[in-house]
């Protein structure tokens, strides 16, 4: 690796481009891509399914969807996931993960959509269904458009899948400690350009004259426009893929190791634990169940007012085009206002310590959603006009800013959490809880919603119970957090004090050793994680810029190379 130069100029492009030497760089830039072109199409199918679904079933329809279709979905591929990576390569793995999503996407551009007059039931067979209750109604929308919501499951399941299993399990297995210091934090920022890009595209287009009016054609012409975009990044992701083998094999065979993607990919996997082992292994540790608390609290709050805000949106814009537009809005919003509130959190963390930057993300929330619930709960849920305009206004701010948080503040604490665990409770641990959080989070919110439709008819109706459960989930939270920090805290002190001879040479000298990395947590001795003492938080350890460095590079320490999406 060439160094920077130590002129003035070289320590400004060694802070803002650390990469260095032509192979080194290609290699940057084609994971980088590939990052790049996996969100963005995880954008553009994200804002497609939305779009088809809730124009068409309800919003209130998603709640419905997540359990009884993404739910066993998910279970079925990550059990046969399982099974398969154990007999492939890395690299055949790979594409057979990868593959059969865009093979289903070109399907439904050449096929499913075009005919989906026939392959979607009679009328005669849905009208003998007319008549039950309102909240009984959006299940019989999706039978009704059930290609719609086979879309949504794939599209549900591509966005699980493609960052955590693709990319990070790709990039963790053939990036060196070294260079992911470097070239971690950068990911990040290039990943929040993805979603302007995507929004910008749908936008455009949408605004082109050539879509000729509001109709049928128009959203056909939508459709084909997207997932047009979507084989293109689909290409693109395979062609990086095979460059970055490439230069992953020259690195490795010069420097005299095997080949990291010819290797049977099941090697060294993190144990997957069943719900009962799960709860077993959580409710062994105070600390393990406070953080799982953390996670359970975001997963429930995030969906109780995102499918309230969608509704709203959806009665704003219940033409498909039009609200194709504004999702596309939506998601380069969200990417740059991500870009800016990860640069200003990573300096929350380092200046403030662990405790502020956990805190930060439920009372941020707590904050933007009161506002909403306020509209909502004033309007008896009929909203319309200008009252409904800032409705949605209110809940788009919301939205936005509470993901950007949640990506800028919220993954990298609790990823920072695991760092002053003893190695069993890390692996097992995490295993734990990104397997129940993301059940119980997801599902939880999704059957409460369920049973708030069958009884008020839509969740617009529903707005005080939502948000008496939302603060609750808040609450919990909030407590949870509070009291992770005075155990995080005491933690990171007490390997302070059993580290205390490398602690001194680490602030005395002018080195740059691992332990005082920007690049994350990286040794195996458990002593650049100390950021519980405020002061010394600030001397030892400078967190990534963005979660998925220290997320990647605690899957490099703590578990496996099987990330979890």
């Amino acid at each position: 690796m060439t160094k920077a130069p130590s002129t003035g100029l070289g320590r400004l492009r060694d802070a803002l481009f650390p990469i260095y030497g032509g192979e080194e760089t290609g290699k940057f830039l084609a994971l980088g891509g590939i990052q790049f072109f996996i969100i963005f199409v995880l954008t553009l199918t994200r804002d497609l399914k939305d779009t088809l679904i809730i124009t068409s079933c309800g919003a209130e329809a998603i709640s419905f969807l997540k359990v009884y279709g993404v739910l066993p979905a998910a279970t079925v591929f990550m059990l046969a996931y399982s099974k398969v990576s154990t007999l492939l390569s890395k690299r055949a793995l790979f594409y057979a993960t990868a593959l059969p999503f865009f093979v289903f996407y070109l399907f439904f551009k050449l096929v499913m959509y075009p005919m989906r007059d026939s392959l979607h039931p009679s009328e005669a067979a849905v009208e003998a269904l007319v008549g039950l209750p309102e909240g009984i109604s959006y299940v019989v929308n999706l039978y009704r458009n059930w290609t719609f919501a086979l879309f949504y499951v794939v599209s549900e399941l591509y966005s699980s899948v493609s960052i955590g299993v693709l990319f990070w399990q790709f990039a963790n297995d053939i990036v060196p400690v070294a260079q992911a210091k470097r070239f971690y934090p950068l990911f990040g920022q290039m990943s929040s350009l993805a979603p302007v890009v995507a929004g910008l595209c749908v936008v455009r287009f949408t605004n082109a004259k050539s879509l000729g009016g509001k109709n049928v054609a128009a959203t056909e012409g939508l459709l084909d426009f997207v997932l047009n975009l979507v084989m293109v990044a689909g290409g693109a992701i395979f062609a990086l893929y095979e460059v970055s083998t490439a230069l992953s094999v020259r690195e490795q065979r010069r420097a005299g190791g095997g080949d990291p993607v010819t290797k049977i990919a099941a090697k060294g996997k993190k144990p997957k634990l069943g719900l009962r082992d799960s709860f077993r292994v959580l409710g062994k540790s105070k600390y393990l169940g406070f953080l799982a608390t953390l996670v359970l609290g975001y997963g429930l709050c995030i969906a109780l007012t995102e499918v309230m805000w969608k509704r709203m949106v959806q009665n704003q814009f219940p033409d498909p085009v039009d609200y194709a537009r504004f999702m596309g809005k939506y998601s380069s919003t969200l990417g740059i206002t991500t870009f800016v509130v990860i640069f200003f959190g990573s300096n929350l963390i380092k200046h403030l310590g662990w405790r502020a930057g956990a805190l930060a993300t439920p009372v941020s929330m707590a904050l933007l959603a009161a506002p909403l619930f306020g509209v909502v709960i004033a309007s008896k849920g009929d909203l319309g006009g200008r009252q409904l305009a800032f409705a949605v206004m209110v809940g788009t701010v919301q939205s936005v800013l509470s993901k950007a948080t949640k990506y800028a503040l919220f993954d990298p604490t609790t990823q920072m959490a695991y760092i002053p665990l003893d190695e069993e409770s890390k692996v097992k641990g995490k295993a734990a809880i990104d397997g129940l959080g993301s059940r119980l989070g997801k599902s939880g919110a999704s059957f409460m919603q369920q049973g708030l439709v069958l009884a008020f008819g839509n969740i617009l109706n529903a707005a005080p119970v939502v948000a008496v459960i939302f603060y609750a989930a808040l609450g919990s939270w909030t407590y949870g957090a509070v009291r992770l920090a005075d155990m995080f805290e005491a933690k990171t002190r007490q390997q302070e004090g059993d580290h205390k001879p490398r602690a001194i040479r680490t602030r005395g000298g002018g080195g740059h050793d691992r332990s005082s990395s920007t690049g994350g947590p990286v040794d195996d001795d458990g002593s650049s994680g100390e950021e519980g003492a405020k002061g010394q938080w600030s001397a030892r350890y400078q967190p990534p810029a963005n979660p998925a460095a220290t997320s990647g590079l605690l899957h490099r320490r703590a578990t496996s190379r099987d990330c979890q999406a």
